[in-house]
């Protein structure tokens, strides 16, 4: 099985809410994936489904070819987790905070950790509550790596940082990809960040997956179509919102528009204005 996440009709309800409506995902070892959506689009769920914090309703989960109903304590010993914000004990400095969690993992390694901590400039013998949210980030990462995961989930990891430190955070992640052949499953809404590092790209939309693709799979798909005259998508065409439209490859190479249309290939943020907004949802990830 080549695939670390496999998720099929997934649904969540919180009450009446429902969180994952049918949500299915597929991340392949070694990428990293990046999974956009609106904020309360079920990303957070998702990643909640995947730690085992929350249990599905319905629809099966996979991780690297085992199937589960719920994540157990044994398989998230395999999975490394960094949230948008990041919560530890206070008065605990990263040096004891490395030695209070490598209990909890049989492949801690602690030359790793300690390497990680001077990499992202995180000062071992501070405590962390007085740390700058940057740098707790910076330093929920190192704890995340430090056992050397098969897959690393990312919520929103990025969204306190200055842009220097966002960039090194995010070259860290792609290395971790590259040399480890680690799995990034990396929870965003900001486009250009995901765009920058992901191998392949989910875009999430009231709780399913509108569309997934590697991003030039995604920008050979979807393109805009304007026309004086009002148009009718032809056969194998499907109309997303407005003058944007989604087909395979194929059929835009080969369709023929009347005089005066003109065909435009999208930015990646532009597709997914396209899906991740509310009101009509397309369903193009089938």
């Amino acid at each position: 099985m080549n695939d670390a996440i496999r998720l099929t009709d997934l649904s969540v309800r919180y009450g009446r809410v429902r969180a994952l409506d049918g949500l299915s995902l597929a991340v392949s070892r070694g990428e990293v994936y990046g999974f956009l959506g609106r904020n309360g689009a079920g990303k957070t769920t998702t990643l909640r489904v995947l730690m085992g914090i929350v249990g599905a309703d319905s629809g099966t989960i996979e991780l690297f070819g085992q199937p589960m109903k719920r994540v157990s304590v044994a398989t998230k010993r395999g999975i490394g987790y960094v949230s948008q914000e990041q919560n530890f004990y206070p008065w605990m400095t990263p040096s004891q905070l490395g030695r209070f969690v490598a209990p909890f993992y049989p492949t801690w390694d602690h030359d790793e950790y300690v390497r990680l901590l001077r990499v992202l400039d995180v000062p071992p013998d501070r405590r962390s509550g007085t740390l700058s949210g940057g740098t707790r980030t910076k330093l929920g990462l190192a704890l995340a790596l430090a056992p050397r995961p098969p897959l690393l989930l990312l919520d929103e990891p990025t969204s306190g940082l200055d842009p220097v430190a966002r960039r090194e955070f995010n070259d860290l992640v792609v290395s971790m990809a590259r040399e480890r052949g680690t799995t990034v499953f990396l929870s965003s809404h900001l486009v250009d960040e995901v765009e920058g590092v992901a191998t392949r790209v989910g875009i999430v939309q009231t709780g399913r997956t509108s569309i997934e693709g590697r991003v030039d799979e995604l920008r050979d798909r979807v393109r805009r179509v304007r026309s004086a005259a009002p148009l009718e998508p032809p056969p194998g065409f499907t109309r997303v919102r407005g003058d944007v439209w989604l087909a395979d490859g194929s059929l835009w190479v080969a369709a023929m528009w009347p005089d005066g249309t003109s065909v435009e290939p999208l930015p990646l943020e532009e597709i997914f204005l396209a899906f991740a907004r509310t009101d009509a949802p397309v369903d193009a990830a089938a």
